[in-house]
């Protein structure tokens, strides 16, 4: 199915998704709903064991929300309640997918573009990538999960810096702090993130699902319920053939053959 402004493709085990929102890839009521559409149809396509998604062209992954849509949102109370629901319900379902995902960051990564970015597993950056959350600019504040999503990565000091200030971050500043993993040359973001893609793909599905399971429900939690997640989730990662395979293929020294179940 071909729509306007999000489409995907697989590639080998890999789905790549693509923003193309010119001329800076914003954020809209139509681009939310056109992604969810896509995740939900990659989540549903059996062999795709990974994700990347990146922002057409060579300026932006996603340069914020599209501010002319806000204007009908003033002085009327709950009226972003609309917007940021559908913002959050893509948002959740990116960070709650059974496969390993990859934002592919190829340029500005603005607002609602950094909130888009927080919601997958890996970030990789282009060197000339900047980072940033500039609502406070506008006189209002991150309402796509930065205020959440941020200090749990960061630290709280550093998010409400970032935030504070409204202005963007390098890639390499970003990379020292932690909230992105790689910083490659401008150009090769996408071979990157293909290459790490491919790299997860090959492992067990199974085990890679239920390590995000017991790092996201985990980071809801104490620390003490979250050990306990993680006991029962490895003894579910016993029962699966996979971890079969992969036992007995380390005992007789060959390469493990998973079948992701």
């Amino acid at each position: 199915m071909t729509r306007e402004l999000v489409n995907w493709k697989q590639e080998g085990k890999t789905a790549e998704v693509v923003i193309d929102n010119p001329p800076m890839n914003v954020l809209s009521f139509k681009v939310i709903g056109e992604m969810l559409e896509c995740c939900r149809e990659i989540e549903e396509t059996p062999g795709c064991c990974a994700m990347v998604m990146t922002g057409a062209g060579d300026k932006a992954f996603m340069a914020g929300a599209n501010i002319k849509e806000f204007p009908e949102m003033l002085n009327v109370s709950g009226a972003t309640y609309r917007f940021t629901e559908k913002l959050h319900e893509v948002l959740l379902f990116i960070e709650n997918m059974r496969i390993p995902t990859i934002a592919a960051l190829n340029g500005y990564t603005l607002g609602g573009g950094l909130e888009l970015a927080l919601a997958f597993d890996i970030r990789v950056a282009s060197e000339k990538a900047m980072l940033g959350q500039p609502e406070i600019k506008l006189g209002i504040f991150p309402g796509g999960g930065g205020t959440q999503r941020l200090p749990r990565l960061v630290g709280p000091s550093r998010a409400k810096e970032i935030m504070y200030s409204g202005e963007p971050i390098s890639a390499v500043d970003a990379k020292r702090i932690g909230l992105v993993n790689q910083v490659v040359p401008h150009g090769e973001v996408l071979s990157a993130s293909r290459e790490l893609a491919e790299m997860y793909a090959r492992r067990a599905g199974t085990a890679l699902g239920l390590i995000k399971e017991a790092v996201n429900r985990g980071l809801q939690t104490t620390l003490e319920e979250g050990l306990k997640i993680e006991m029962d989730l490895f003894d579910r990662v016993f029962q699966t053939e996979d971890a079969g395979e992969g036992v007995q293929a380390f005992i007789e020294k060959r390469d493990p053959q998973f079948k992701d179940r």
